[in-house]
């Protein structure tokens, strides 16, 4: 019997659960933190790093004391964050501002520029995350701090993933030559490719902006997968979180790529990570290119094999707009939402409200919904809300499937899908094949399985999802329904790639009003 506790970092909470590797989850606690926005600036999103590590040590003594642990019993931690969520560090790994959260897309012009170069020049890194450099990602959000902070430019030593200087705060970790680097993060967010020889080369960087000479050197550090170890708990933090000195901190990563692991991913499934916006994740032992696809991996999500991340930049957020537009409540609205049908309200939504992560990888894009009447409410509009990101997550599926990556099963995890079973429905519908919903929540069990492993509990991964992982709730396609969406999707799809992608001849949308009203009727 071992007892380990895994850590889950969102956009605005940090969860952590004690797990027991015979009896699972013994008790869970969380903590939050705020989200810095801009009234004047929608693109601006940051926290801070005091914030995160306070709220982590409220929440691991109070899991604790949930768990009726003693934290001297606690073998291993493991943490996952979101990400690409960048800050930038001075001398000991000292924060010299805010993080850049992951939904932050003040970098846009700097993607663009990247993209621009890495095209002109061939760099064949940026094929391995979909052919085009997204503001979401690290290098664009790097560039955009050195050309905004000037004062503070000179101090930086190295710059850092969330996940990565969470594990190096715990274990003491004051050089960047010693810190951890999650091959997750970095290959996904930075074009780190190992059989590439690593970063983009230095001559490259200083094309894009000579602010970037040198910055490939401070980027140094272990690169690996998060079977291995990033270090041992330091005393400091031991004291802090009331766990014992010592044990193991394995490798982190994105906490996406941990929930697919805690929703029992195997080669052809889909792991739906619905949340705030949602990560796909699917794991392949031999996969090429995907285009548009963020990014093609080599031991992102599990280290034996290639981790395919693609998504979705809101979800929960465009949920909790509308119901904000409305004065009103997700739960308020989704009242009433399941007696409606396939194209029921007339509206079809493209859910572009903080742009295109995949396939267009597009962050100047807005949300368009067309079809309102007079009638028009704004449950009407959240359920067109949903079937729209069930078209988006088709498209997506259908571009992986292109390509080679086998997907037999759908499995919606995070929070999202465990509360909405009118989402499981629509999702099920649109895809025309059946949604898997685990029978119990998993955030943080992805980050309990490393823990396990770091502990030395589990053989393999394979291992402990058996022991640990959930049963599914099947939710099977309604064929009428489906035979519904599938002419709504093809409207969906003319639009998507019509109004969404730059340069694209004008769309013929004439017969896209008309068609709603049928299809409503």
């Amino acid at each position: 019997m071992s007892v380990v506790a895994g850590v889950d970092f969102g956009t605005q909470t940090v969860r952590v659960s004690l797990f027991d590797s015979e009896r699972g989850r013994l008790g869970a606690a969380s903590a939050e933190y705020p989200v810095s926005r801009r009234r004047e600036d929608p693109d601006h999103a940051t926290q801070s790093h005091a914030d995160h590590m306070n709220a982590l040590a409220a929440a691991t003594r109070d899991a604790l004391q949930a768990a009726g642990v003693d934290g001297s019993l606690v073998q291993a931690i493991a943490l996952d964050t979101t990400g690409s969520t960048v800050i930038p560090l001075g001398a000991g790994l000292t924060p010299l501002d805010d993080y850049y959260l992951w939904c932050d897309h003040r970098a846009k012009n700097e993607a663009g520029e990247i993209t621009a170069k890495a095209r002109s020049t061939s760099l064949e890194a940026l094929n391995w995350c979909g052919g085009v450099y997204s503001s979401e990602w690290g290098f664009s959000k790097l560039l955009h701090w050195l050309r905004n902070n000037p004062e503070k430019r000179g101090s930086m030593v190295t710059a850092m993933e969330h996940c990565d200087l969470v594990a190096a705060a715990l274990c003491g970790i004051t050089s960047p030559a010693e810190a951890p680097r999650s091959v997750c993060a970095m290959g996904h967010k930075w074009m780190y490719n190992d059989a590439l020889g690593g970063l983009p080369p230095e001559e490259f960087l200083t094309q894009v902006d000579p602010l970037l000479a040198g910055v490939r050197s401070k980027l140094q550090g272990r690169y690996e997968t998060s079977d291995r170890i990033a270090g041992h708990l330091s005393p400091e933090w031991a004291s802090k979180l009331g766990l014992k000195a010592g044990i193991p901190i394995p490798v982190g990563a994105f906490d996406a790529h941990w929930d697919a692991i805690g929703a029992g991913i195997r080669e052809g499934d889909v792991v739906n990570v619905v949340g705030t916006s949602t990560c796909m994740m699917a794991i392949a032992r031999e996969v090429g290119l995907i285009p548009g696809v963020c990014g093609v991996v080599k031991g992102s999500i599990h280290p034996d094999y290639y981790g395919i991340e693609a998504g979705l930049s809101a979800v929960g957020d465009i949920f909790e707009a509308i119901a904000h537009r409305a004065g009103a409540t997700v739960a308020a609205l989704s009242a009433g939402l399941d007696n409606c049908k396939a194209g029921s309200t007339g509206l079809l939504r493209l859910t572009w409200d903080n742009g295109d992560r995949t396939v267009l990888v597009n962050a100047e894009l807005g949300g368009v919904t067309l079809g309102w009447t007079l009638t028009t409410t704004a449950a009407d509009e959240l359920f067109a809300a949903i079937e729209g990101t069930a078209f988006h997550t088709r498209i997506i599926l259908e571009r992986m499937a292109e390509h080679g990556v086998p997907i037999h099963r759908v499995i919606n995890g995070g929070g999202i899908p465990q509360k909405n079973p009118t989402l499981n429905r629509v999702y099920a519908n649109v895809f025309n094949k059946p949604v898997l919903v685990p029978a119990q929540e998993v955030t943080s069990l992805g980050s309990a399985i490393f823990a396990f492993m770091a502990a030395g509990a589990f053989r393999t991964i394979e291992e402990a999802q058996e022991k640990l992982c959930p049963s599914y709730q099947v939710i099977q396609p309604d064929p009428a329904e489906a035979a519904v969406y599938e002419q709504l999707f093809a409207l969906y799809r003319k639009l998507y790639f019509g109004l969404g992608k730059p340069g694209s001849a004008a769309v013929e949308i004439g017969g896209v009003l008309p068609a709603l009203r049928r299809l409503r009727a």
